[in-house]
């Protein structure tokens, strides 16, 4: 008699399709872990508690640059970087010296517990200028602001820290944003 051969048949687990076909699913659920820990490990250092007053603060920065660009104020910041230090000058369009208590603040464009404020000290009464203690800067782009002690006006200029060394920069007060042509 003739009997049909039966064709031994592997278990399902040996078989490539269904590995395949569970690899995609399971990519994902691992990414998902992955986010996941990204999320809860990491500060929120862009997220603003309070949007109003942020809103409101803006204004106020802004005048800030209108009085500094009324003043004429501009300033040179040199980055000596092997003695860890930050030379500022500042003067006046007439060419006048500023005195005062100074803050050179050191803002990262995008992680706040990165940024810092150097306290600036006079240079000798017969030097014009101010000196500080320069901290260590990560990679990346900067913003940096110089205010006054009673925060009448303030000069910024972004920079990129990079593996080279710092440049000398010029900071001045913020260029006001024309307004867009189809605006009234």
């Amino acid at each position: 008699m003739n009997t049909p051969a039966v064709a031994a048949s592997s278990p399902w687990y040996r078989e490539p399709w269904p590995w395949l076909l569970m690899s995609g699913p399971a990519v994902v659920v691992v990414a998902g872990f992955i986010t996941l820990y990204l999320a809860v490990s990491g500060q929120d250092g862009l997220v603003v508690d309070d949007y109003y007053k942020q809103g409101k603060a803006i204004n106020q920065a802004l005048h800030r640059d209108d009085v500094a660009r009324q003043a004429g104020l501009s300033a040179t910041v040199t980055f000596d970087q092997r003695q860890d230090r930050v030379n500022v000058a500042v003067r006046r369009a007439d060419g006048s010296d500023v005195n005062g208590v100074l803050t050179l603040s050191l803002v990262h464009a995008t992680r706040s517990g990165f940024d810092n404020v150097v306290n600036l000290t006079n240079l000798a009464p017969n030097e014009s200028g101010y000196i500080g203690k320069l901290p260590a800067l990560r990679s990346g782009k900067w913003n940096v602001l110089l205010e006054d002690k009673d925060k009448q006006w303030r000069l910024q200029q972004e920079i990129n820290v990079g593996t080279a060394a710092l440049p000398s920069i010029t900071l001045r007060p913020a260029s006001v944003n024309k307004p867009h042509r189809d605006a009234p």
